[in-house]
């Protein structure tokens, strides 16, 4: 037993005895300290500034938007530079942004213009981010050890957020907002310092990047399984944001003891987020789409028992394994991306899947906007936890993604 526990042990750490893992990793883990923190410290700012919902709406918005307007762009310079030094610059970019932020948020010369603008040029660094880092994982990790990968990259971004939330408050209460952007902008900068120091190579291009596009939406709708996932994720995503972000506190609010009891329910959420990766170090299941897709039917939990009315242990029981079920999602689908598409493509493909899933964000709101017209907030719940259910059977029933399984070296082309 003891030598099974120690080869186990050994299994899991590989991934971070290859050269520049260990590095990925303590850039993820930096940015995600100031990354959880900045949230908060961002609608402090616009609250600060005597801004409403309104207001706030409209600078999550404008960070929102460039990252959908240029991830087509990011996913093809993904494929034609260096995507290290793609990650250096576009966390060096999100810095900058977050410490102009900072700067005039402590000088007292912020306004809902100036806070927008920095989100703009936020949302715009991470159009470049996303995509770059696919690729990156895939050029540093061998196929065979991509699961373990993904798991330990998400270990630590997952451990923050259980206390993040909490740090950041206190240090917004205590210091006002501008300490906790400072922060953040401070680990952005750190963490393009560690993924320089990466130097992956650059791909060998010798076509247009127009051409690069058309190669790539023409490879992206090729593959079943993929447009079907990112057209069934759009769907998913937009009934759990508009269900748990949006209307998840009203209800809280309505039936519950309000903000104290949601931040239980997103403690037990963030906790299931971290207990998901730990699953994922241990199970290494075969077909990996199909375990993506299942995974996220615990989602519809804590729609249901909000929803329903039910008590709040329950709440808090469907939140914790709506995290659980996320977080294995989440690295099972990045494992099979990484496996069966190809190097060149990845920043691609990756840009195509991310639009679908960016534009989950406003589509989801503005259904809720409407919906909450009709009926009341519960209902709605219930309506978007059955979307969620619709969204994943409609998925399990393209026989393209049973096929996608488990691929110890190589990729499928």
């Amino acid at each position: 037993m003891e030598k099974v526990d120690a080869e186990l042990s050994a299994g899991r750490a590989a991934p971070l005895r290859i050269p520049g893992f260990g590095r990925f990793v303590l850039a993820n883990l930096v940015s995600a300290t100031g990354s959880a923190m900045a949230p908060l410290a961002l609608a402090y700012s616009v609250i600060g500034e005597g801004g409403g919902a309104g207001e706030l709406g409209l600078v999550l918005a404008t960070n929102t938007v460039p990252t959908v307007l240029f991830l087509l762009v990011g996913g093809v310079l993904a494929d034609r530079m260096s995507r290290s030094r793609m990650l250096f610059l576009g966390n060096l970019l999100a810095a900058l942004a977050q410490g102009a932020l900072a700067v005039i948020v402590a000088t007292g010369q912020a306004s809902t213009t100036s806070i927008a603008v920095c989100g703009f040029v936020s949302g715009t660094a991470v159009a470049f981010t996303v995509p770059a880092t696919q690729g990156a994982v895939g050029q540093i990790v061998p196929a065979e050890q991509l699961q373990q990968a993904n798991a330990l990259l998400r270990l630590p971004g997952n451990a923050v957020k259980v206390l993040g939330p909490a740090v950041g408050g206190a240090v917004v209460a205590v210091s006002g907002p501008a300490w906790a952007l400072a922060w953040d902008a401070l680990t952005f900068a750190v963490a393009a310092v560690l993924l320089l120091g990466l130097r992956l190579d650059a791909p060998v291009t010798v076509t247009s990047a127009l051409s690069d596009l058309r190669h790539g939406w023409a490879g992206f709708w090729s593959r079943t399984w993929l447009w079907t996932y990112t057209a069934a994720g759009t769907l998913l995503v937009a009934a759990w944001l508009a269900g748990y972000q949006l209307l998840g506190p009203v209800v809280a609010a309505e039936r519950y003891a309000g903000a104290g009891d949601w931040g239980l329910v997103q403690a037990a959420f963030a906790a299931g987020l971290l207990g998901g990766t730990v699953v994922c170090l241990r199970w290494r299941p075969d077909r990996l789409l199909v375990v993506a897709i299942v995974a996220c039917a615990p989602l519809a939990g804590p729609l249901l028992a909000m929803g329903w009315g039910l008590p709040l242990p329950w709440v808090l029981l469907a939140a914790l394994l709506a995290g659980i079920g996320l977080d294995v999602a989440v690295v099972a689908w990045t494992t099979a991306f990484q496996q069966h598409v190809p190097q060149g493509e990845l920043g691609r493909m990756s840009a195509f899947n991310n639009v679908g899933e960016r534009l989950a964000i406003p589509l989801g709101y503005l259904l809720t906007a409407l919906a909450a017209g009709l009926w009341d907030s519960r209902t709605v719940l219930v309506a978007c936890a059955g979307l969620v259910v619709l969204s994943l059977v409609l998925n399990l029933c393209v026989r393209d993604v049973y096929r996608i399984t488990r691929r110890e070296s190589g990729c499928e082309g």
